[in-house]
């Protein structure tokens, strides 16, 4: 078995990534999904037809999940060869992370807005498209560094 404290948490980072990318994602499509069921609910207590096209909203944050999960596996194959990273997981994870709570509160005004309107869709998802942005933007320079470490 291993010991000593750097071998203890030579993993850490891998975690971090993937789990700030996934505590994001999990955040996001909660207050997405609240909007969405109180939209619902007014279109119920109307008697109008509540619209299905709210659950690509309260879905929009997951796929930050999967960026975690990309940049993670990208590091694994680092860490096999000693190098941990733990301060690019963290910060790699908590952006992408962050970007997926932000689209979750976008993806909830939107919610409220297509309940209230039935109008807008497209907007809405441009406005998704643009927070998403970030985690992808986040996920290439991450892979790009990662690779010219594994380079180095």
């Amino acid at each position: 078995m291993e010991s000593g404290v750097l071998m203890q948490f030579k993993d850490l980072g891998i975690g971090m990534v993937l789990a700030l990318a996934a505590l994001g994602s999990a955040s996001g499509a909660g207050i997405a999904g609240m909007a969405a069921i109180g939209a619902w609910k007014k279109s119920f207590a109307q008697n109008k037809a509540a619209s299905f096209m709210l659950v690509a909203f309260v879905g929009a944050p997951l796929t930050q999940t999967i960026y975690g999960m990309i940049v993670m596996n990208k590091m694994y194959e680092l860490a096999a060869r000693g190098q941990y990273l733990w301060g690019i997981g963290a910060f790699a994870g908590a952006a992408i992370g962050l970007s997926a709570y932000w689209q979750g509160k976008c993806a909830a005004s939107a919610c409220d807005a297509m309940g209230e309107t039935g109008k807008g869709f497209g907007n809405y998802i441009v406005v998704l498209g643009m927070t998403e942005t970030v985690a992808l933007f986040v996920m290439a320079f991450t892979l790009g560094i990662l690779g010219k470490l594994a380079g180095a």
